[in-house]
């Protein structure tokens, strides 16, 4: 899996211009599917994202998670974070899981978030729209297969 995890001060997402989710103070989560992952690999992303400790405290040191904070989560899916670019001037995807699969694992994975903090979601396989206020800015690529 990959994510990109982004500290946002408020995020939505919306669908033919009607927004469908928003978060206050939180994560932004632009998350992509490979055909190769396993249940390890979401329970490692999401083990590292809620214990992240990326959110300033009193002192203003980056020492407090978004379980800490009380913060939520927007997950978006996001295929194209498996774009490969070596060749041409196209992006070709075929690093990205199929749809049944990333849709299956992007769910378990939101699923598995709400344990410990509010989610919202977009809509998987939709044309989205997202807008987001960065908080730092503060932006992390989550790679599972680079432990």
């Amino acid at each position: 899996m990959r994510v990109i995890i982004q500290r946002v001060k408020t995020a939505q997402v919306a669908v033919s211009d009607e927004v469908i989710a928003e978060i206050a103070d939180g994560l932004l989560l632009l998350v992509g599917v490979a055909p190769d992952d396993t249940q390890e690999d979401l329970d490692y992303a999401c083990r590292k994202i809620v214990n992240m400790r990326i959110f300033s405290d009193e002192a203003g040191k980056m020492n407090l998670s978004i379980k800490d904070i009380k913060g939520s989560i927007l997950s978006v899916s996001q295929f194209t974070l498996f774009a490969e670019t070596k060749k041409g001037n196209r992006p070709a995807f075929t690093g990205a899981a199929n749809p049944t699969l990333a849709k299956d694992y992007y769910e378990q994975f939101n699923d598995k978030l709400a344990q410990s903090v509010p989610v919202e979601t977009g809509i998987f396989g939709a044309d989205m729209q997202v807008t987001l206020e960065n908080d730092g800015p503060v932006t992390i690529i989550l790679d599972t297969k680079q432990r």
